[in-house]
């Protein structure tokens, strides 16, 4: 039986609460394993107190569907005293008003495994501004849905880093929130005082499926474990203007634009022989977003074999056939981004000009791979160090 950290935090370990006063960053998937959210277990715990509940971006509860879209904290909660703030609008790093009276932080976020997906480096912010306050950090530890992926995609440059990534990981990179948090506070914060709540029977090489666990859309576009297996590489896509499925029931599975047909697809299955996935032709038209309202060819990315699948190597497959069979209209689109106003969207996601400069020149997709491996020497370090879990069922 797998359990949460915020299972284990209720069970096991209440004495962490005893007479604290309590900053909360969680949002929808803040669930116990009993789909019970934290800020109803915290105010049913004895001892403690929450003085304010931060939520990340999409809102508290997942309210803001597209990407991008700021929210801001709605003043004191239901309870008197506890106050609503956002971590995705004003600000993205909790001031010191905001922390004011507070002596614990606790962090219970879904992570989904893939470097841009933003509520890691919101908690690097919250890290960096507890540190700065002295007050201690406490992150509840939850599955990465993609731990059983290899290592994929280039490694973070630091000249690139930014909101969609904040340290020299790879896209896909394996680590659970509770492991990046250390990961961040040996490379950053090192007189932090951090404690992390450890899941208890999860193993890396598990699908999400397998641990018996509930699923809760940690956002609006990450609607299945199925869904984050193929974000970590088809989130680069949000850079271009082919869609990546938003504004369709399968955001990131369906992809494809209006300049496209079937040499598209033709093209991308002969370039490369793709593990663990095929694609299927299956049309649509998005509701909103890119593209919104108008007809897209398009294919579904089905994945086989989500242990051989190489999410990063085929997204790179899927933008090499569309500068090539595109009808000379596919695009990396122009900043802002995230943020970033001066880097190109493409290059921040990736980590590095490197990787668009290598498909426009029509590199072979399986020599970038073998580049990126190299990268992987240092990274292997740092991830075995932080490494908590066992790679098999224990």
């Amino acid at each position: 039986m797998v359990r949460f950290g915020l299972d284990r935090l209720v069970e096991d370990f209440p004495t962490l609460l005893e007479n604290r006063r309590l900053g909360v960053l969680c949002h929808a998937a803040s669930i116990t394993s009993e789909y019970l959210h934290i800020t109803d277990v915290l105010k049913n715990i004895g001892g403690c107190t929450i003085r304010a509940v931060f939520g990340p971006q999409h809102g508290l509860f997942g309210q803001t569907q597209d990407n991008m879209v700021e929210w801001e904290g709605g003043g004191e909660g239901s309870d008197s005293g506890t106050a609503i703030y956002s971590l995705y609008g004003r600000h993205r790093k909790p001031s010191v008003a905001m922390l004011d009276g507070i002596d614990l932080f606790i962090v219970d976020l879904q992570d989904v495994g893939a470097r841009p997906y933003t509520y890691i480096w919101t908690l690097k912010l919250c890290m960096e501004a507890c540190l700065e306050q002295g007050i201690d950090v406490v992150v509840l530890d939850r599955p990465n849905p993609v731990g059983c992926l290899d290592f994929d995609g280039p490694v973070l440059n630091p000249d690139y880093f930014t909101f969609v990534g904040g340290a020299q990981i790879p896209l896909c990179h394996r680590m659970t929130i509770g492991e990046i948090a250390m990961l961040l506070q040996r490379t950053f914060f090192p007189s932090l005082e951090l404690n992390i709540v450890w899941m208890e029977g999860w193993w890396r090489n598990s699908l999400w499926r397998e641990t018996g666990l509930p699923w809760v859309l940690p956002s609006p576009n990450m609607p299945s474990p199925e869904t984050a297996v193929v974000y970590p590489g088809m989130v680069l896509l949000e850079a271009t203007n082919l869609s990546e499925g938003r504004g369709t029931t399968r955001p990131f599975e369906l992809f494809g634009a209006p300049y496209l047909d079937r040499s598209f697809r033709a093209r991308l299955e002969e370039a490369a022989l793709l593990p663990g996935c095929l694609f299927r032709e299956h049309g649509f038209i998005p509701a909103f977003q890119k593209w919104h309202g108008s007809f897209c060819y398009g294919l579904q990315l089905h994945v086989t074999e989500p242990r051989k699948f190489l999410p990063v190597l085929t997204t790179a497959a899927i933008v090499s056939a569309a500068l090539r069979t595109g009808n000379n209209e596919f695009r990396f689109n122009d900043p802002p981004y995230e943020y970033e106003t001066v880097k190109l969207p493409f290059d921040i996601l990736a980590g590095s000009d490197q990787m668009r400069k290598q498909l426009i020149d029509g590199m072979d997709i399986r020599e970038m791979r073998i580049l990126w491996e190299k990268e992987y020497g240092p990274f292997r370090e740092l991830f075995a160090s932080v490494a908590h879990y066992p790679e098999e069922r224990p």
